[in-house]
């Protein structure tokens, strides 16, 4: 079926009824001449997003509509796991992104061999206080942590092998860390600037308060890039570490202790035995998250969403 579709451009939407009818427009004129197919996410829309995406159902569109609102990450992987399509594209759905730019995108994925090729907005067109400044200190962040360079991990608009995207686990929020995600995987990825549009209709629903979140999910990140695979690694050499010094520690106090000297209640005495628990500890919890990540590889587990239905039936067409 793969062989048939060669775009698959799944869009995210939650309330954006007067977004919804323009977008796919700009999408049908954008990818004439291709064969492609577009999943539209209704992410537990309030108002009428999801009558408007019925009203226009086609051979080329494919309506999943969530049990409720879910966000964006497994919004996302929704989309992506419903793709027939050779390459994924993956982009908002309140026309700040260009449908334009998949083109050249899908050129330099094929020329070059990219896995992943990135969207780096230009000229963006936010709010600079409320979206732009939280926007760049978080991508500084992830950058320098998680060493990998994208200039704008904020940018919904992504091209993808199929191979790769499939294979994202996308849970939680986890989508500002799709490179990242996609790194761990080891997929090559590059980045091409792309247009950036004002939203016209409708509210943006991230604000400050996301930027809060990013810092929490990085940690989770940096255990991924780090620890994943050898979550032993991180727990066991702490817990070694703090385990010896509190051997010492004890050994120290009962020198003492055979010397005549009164050891008892002494704070160091405490703090011995304090590493020597805490590294007994440690070392159990990395054993028990390393039979968790064994569980994890080697099961199947439920996806983190629940649909509701799937509206239209996909057939393969070129546009002309």
């Amino acid at each position: 079926m793969w062989d048939e579709v060669e775009l698959s451009i799944v869009v995210c939407v939650f309330d954006e009824e007067d977004n919804i009818k323009p977008l796919l427009q700009q999408i049908r004129r954008a990818m004439k001449g291709y064969a492609y197919e577009v999943i539209a996410v209704d992410d537990g829309s309030t108002d009428r997003t999801l009558q408007e995406l019925r009203s226009i159902i086609d051979d080329d569109l494919r309506v999943v509509e969530l049990r409720r609102n879910y966000g964006q990450s497994l919004a996302l992987s929704a989309g992506i796991d419903q793709a027939k399509g050779r390459y994924i594209v993956t982009m908002d759905g309140d026309l700040q992104n260009d449908p334009s730019d998949i083109p050249a995108m899908l050129s330099l994925s094929k020329e070059e061999d990219w896995d992943l090729v990135a969207g780096m907005r230009k000229d963006r067109k936010d709010n600079v206080l409320l979206r732009t400044i939280p926007s760049k200190v978080a991508n500084f962040i992830i950058r320098r942590s998680s060493g990998v360079s994208i200039k704008d991990y904020g940018c919904t608009l992504k091209l993808f092998r199929t191979e790769i995207a499939k294979n994202l686990g996308l849970y939680g929020e986890l989508h500002r860390f799709i490179p990242v995600l996609a790194h761990l995987e080891g997929a090559s990825i590059t980045q091409m600037e792309v247009k950036h549009h004002e939203r016209t209709h409708g509210e943006s629903k991230y604000g400050m308060g996301r930027t809060f979140r990013v810092m929490s999910d990085l940690l989770l990140m940096l255990f991924f890039k780090r620890y994943l695979q050898k979550p032993m690694h991180l727990f066991g050499s702490w817990g070694v570490l703090i385990f010896i010094a509190g051997v010492i520690i004890n050994l120290y106090m009962l020198w003492l202790k055979i010397q005549g000297n009164d050891i008892w209640g002494k704070p160091l005495m405490l703090v011995g035995i304090l590493f020597v628990l805490t590294g007994i500890q440690l070392v159990t919890f990395g054993i028990f998250v390393e039979l968790q990540m064994r569980t994890y590889y080697e099961s199947q587990g439920k996806k983190p969403y629940r649909i509701r239905k799937i509206y239209g039936e996909h057939q393969a067409k070129v546009v002309r």
